[in-house]
């Protein structure tokens, strides 16, 4: 080890000591990540990195359990009570964590926030015509066409107090896209498992267990009285944290580095298969790209260009490469765990330089073209993002790599200012989220609240609004095919691979491994070291 890094080490770590605190009990967990939440309004953001915290503060209605299935969670029971209407029965006795109970008024008011204009979770809602109490436990759903996965819809979507949301000026979320400053970005009361007790971005942030939990008496439970959440942007820095005993778990290990940490069983690594998916996708609604070097004319509405792209990545070498084989590359756009995954559109174009030359050359692009690709800054993305450059520039396609920090880059996507992007997917189980969020035309109502190329297919929408009202769930499934194939035709995005989940820890900690990437901390138990 060089002097240089030994002392870059020492003082990293005397700052995460200041951040994390002293040496762990067995009920303290610190927990290194390269990602920040950005914000701890739970409505303002739909990323894995803010879910992986606000769900810790925040319940839904629904839940998941050890399996990654729906169960009951602010909710007891539902029931559909008509074609188009749901009635739940809310959870006694649930108290928010300054002590006031959680009730259908509460209830009402987060799922409307959660439609607002400013929320990045009304794409789960669509369809939605209005929520009204019925009494202090009950609430009512009213949808403008059937649903027969609606309870489905309401995982993610969190329930806050309308009193603290008043008081405190936040009635409505955050605007993230518009930089927007309220109390909820750095504050956050719910009923969840654990209480905020300090966020700084970017430097600290610190759970609590909330003593009043609901469900502290549930045989699942943990020991962990507190977490502190550490940004720690370089991967070595990450995992050295780790070794030293100033970190206890780390959910992003590097790539290369896995092989070795299992081999050396000096720490616990646990894996599990990626229920999401990473994409290139491209700006196919401007006439002319913002960033790129064509003019009058916008080379990714034609679906050659898209073509030739595919055809000019190595995805598999990436992933043996960049990725050390932690990946399996994919043609898919959704996962074999996602319900109504098509097993046989799940082969990769494959890789033919020579093909894509030749398409780029059909479609009037002979000397190819230049444009900036957008990737995070976090480092194997970024990585990746750079050997598809390379592999790009090979065929024609000068693309210029620009690296963001997460806070410039997410705002990318659901703006749709990027030309060219890389970026990942987390779906749940349900398609038709995905569908929707992806896929589906822009509308600025919660339909293509993720489409970052503003993608439109007049016909896709019908498909997916269908799969949305189809009742039946044979014909629901067929209907996701349907839509999955037509995507494939039409490569709005071309999908890369799905990353193994690799989480690494003391052997102190364990944890439930979830296929999301997201930690659920009422799991996870401590020992003595």
């Amino acid at each position: 080890m060089s002097r240089f890094f030994a002392r870059t080490c020492s003082v990293m770590f005397g700052l995460l000591w200041l951040v994390a605190g002293p040496l762990a009990t067995a009920s303290t967990l610190r927990i290194a990540s390269a990602f920040d939440p950005q914000t701890m309004d739970p409505h303002a953001l739909a990323l894995l990195y803010h879910s992986r915290i606000a769900f810790q503060v925040h319940d839904c209605l629904v839940g998941r359990d050890e399996q990654f299935k729906l169960e009951p969670a602010l909710a007891e029971s539902w029931q559909a009570t008509g074609p188009t209407s749901w009635r739940f029965k809310l959870r006694p006795g649930v108290k928010f964590h300054d002590g006031t109970p959680f009730t259908a008024d509460d209830a009402v008011f987060s799922i409307e926030r959660a439609l607002g204009q400013t929320s990045q979770r009304a794409f789960s809602l669509k369809g939605l015509q209005s929520v009204k109490k019925v009494d202090e436990l009950t609430i009512d759903f009213h949808l403008a066409t059937p649903d027969a996965v609606w309870p489905e819809k309401l995982w993610l979507v969190a329930m806050m107090s309308k009193a603290w949301a008043q008081k405190h000026g936040v009635e409505k979320a955050q605007d993230f896209n518009g930089k927007q400053e309220t109390h909820a970005v750095r504050n956050a009361m719910g009923t969840g498992p654990y209480r905020l007790e300090a966020y700084q971005p970017d430097v600290k942030l610190v759970l609590k267990r909330h003593a009043g939990y609901w469900g502290a008496a549930d045989k699942r439970m943990g020991n962990v009285e507190q977490v502190s959440f550490v940004a720690i942007k370089s991967d070595a820095t990450r995992l050295a944290a780790l070794a030293s005993g100033e970190i206890d778990l780390v959910l992003d290990p590097p790539f290369q580095d896995v092989g070795r940490l299992k081999s050396e069983g000096k720490l616990r690594v646990e894996s599990v298969t990626d229920i999401g998916t990473q994409y290139f996708t491209f700006d196919q609604a401007r006439d002319e790209l913002l960033h790129g070097d064509v003019k009058d004319r916008n080379p990714f509405k034609d679906k050659r260009v898209r073509q030739a792209i595919a055809h000019a990545l190595n995805v598999e070498l990436i992933v043996q490469k960049v990725l050390r084989g932690q990946a399996t590359p994919t043609g898919s756009f959704i996962s074999p765990l996602v319900d109504g995954y098509v097993a046989d559109i799940d082969k990769r174009i494959p890789y033919d330089p020579a093909k894509a030359r030749a398409l780029l050359a059909q479609a009037g692009y002979p000397k190819g073209f230049g444009v900036t690709l957008d990737c995070v800054n976090v480092a194997y993305r970024e990585a990746v993002c750079q050997a598809a450059t390379a592999m790009l520039n090979q065929v024609g396609i000068r693309a210029t790599l620009r690296a963001s920090p997460t806070n410039q880059f997410f705002p990318k996507l659901s703006q749709a200012s990027a030309s060219f992007v890389e970026f990942g997917w987390t779906p749940a189980i349900d398609p038709w989220a995905t569908l929707n969020a992806l896929f589906r035309t822009w509308d600025g109502a919660g339909a293509g609240t993720f489409n970052a190329g503003r993608y439109s297919n007049p016909k896709l929408d019908e498909l997916i609004d269908s799969v949305r009202t189809e009742p039946d769930l044979t014909k629901r499934r067929a209907r996701v095919g349907v839509a999955l194939r037509m995507i494939s035709d039409e490569l709005p995005y071309i999908p890369l691979y799905r990353r193994s989940l690799n989480w690494a820890m003391a052997k102190s900690v364990k944890v439930v491994q979830w296929p999301n990437d997201a930690i659920e901390l009422r799991f996870v138990r401590m020992s003595q070291p």
